[in-house]
């Protein structure tokens, strides 16, 4: 008797040894700061998107990034790129859905309105994942590095790609983070409690590692080179939007450790 239940034991733990793990999919769709970037001649911005699969057991957890430069929630939807995403989506799989950069830009096809356009276009990505048998996770944008006493005005952060050192607005900085968000950063919250949805506060969490680090140290987070600094940024660069590697890997590690108090189904694939 002990004999057949050991074998029947062994066989078992075989077989289920060779049957095909489920994988999980994360997408995330959102802007250039979660975005893929282009790292070839050692370039140094990376979005947290690119850094999350570090977070997770690829054998489990597959992040699929989405997001690109310079979307909106509106620019996203009509360029198409929603229905990329939901045409690979499989029940189970997570979206994250993080937007707010770019609504507030004046251009009439990124622009949207929070507690009207840029709600529905949130609500839309909510309810078409749950159709998909998906389960969407709400966050807001991150912060932006502005401890400026009085904020430039930035018609577009792509800009600040190209700008250099030199190029760079003069900053008078204090020391409180001051918010450029207002209203997108609150909006996401909304959306998530009225449809009772998964939310992450990825503006908080930024907030409090920004100003954490203060005026100085925050700069280590973001594009921000002296002339000289950077091999790959020889004019140096003034971006308080971006971030480099480390910026990146330092949110990417904040976001899955919400993420997962969130959904503590995902802490057991958490690296």
């Amino acid at each position: 008797m002990k004999k057949t239940l050991f074998l029947l034991i062994s066989v078992f733990v075989l077989l289920t040894a060779f049957m095909p793990q489920k994988v999980t999919t994360i997408f995330i769709i959102g802007d250039s700061t979660a975005a893929n970037k282009n790292i070839t001649g050692g370039k140094q911005e990376r979005g947290w998107g690119m850094m999350l699969q570090r977070c997770f057991d690829e054998n489990f957890v597959v992040v699929d990034n989405h997001a690109v430069n310079g979307r909106s929630s509106k620019s996203f939807i009509n360029e198409g790129r929603w229905d990329k995403v939901l045409e690979k989506m499989k029940p189970g799989d997570y979206v994250i859905i993080q937007f707010g950069h770019n609504d507030e830009k004046a251009q009439p096809e990124r622009h949207t309105d929070p507690g009207s356009t840029f709600d529905y276009n949130l609500a839309k990505f909510v309810r078409e994942t749950r159709e998909h048998g998906g389960i969407p996770v709400l966050m807001n944008c991150v912060v932006r590095r502005n401890f400026m006493v009085k904020a430039p005005e930035i018609a577009d952060d792509e800009l600040l790609r190209t700008s250099t050192f030199k190029d760079g607005v003069r900053m008078v900085e204090g020391d409180s983070l001051i918010d450029t968000h207002g209203l997108y950063a609150q909006a996401p919250r909304d959306v998530a409690r009225r449809m009772n949805c998964h939310f992450v506060d990825a503006n908080q969490i930024t907030h409090d590692l920004e100003q954490g680090l203060g005026r100085e140290e925050s700069k280590k987070l973001h594009m921000w080179f002296l002339p000289g600094q950077e091999p790959s940024e020889p004019k140096g660069k003034q971006d308080n939007t971006h971030y480099n590697i480390y910026g990146a890997t330092t949110v990417a590690k904040l976001l899955a450790d919400a993420l997962c108090e969130e959904i503590p189904v995902l802490k057991k694939y958490r690296k």
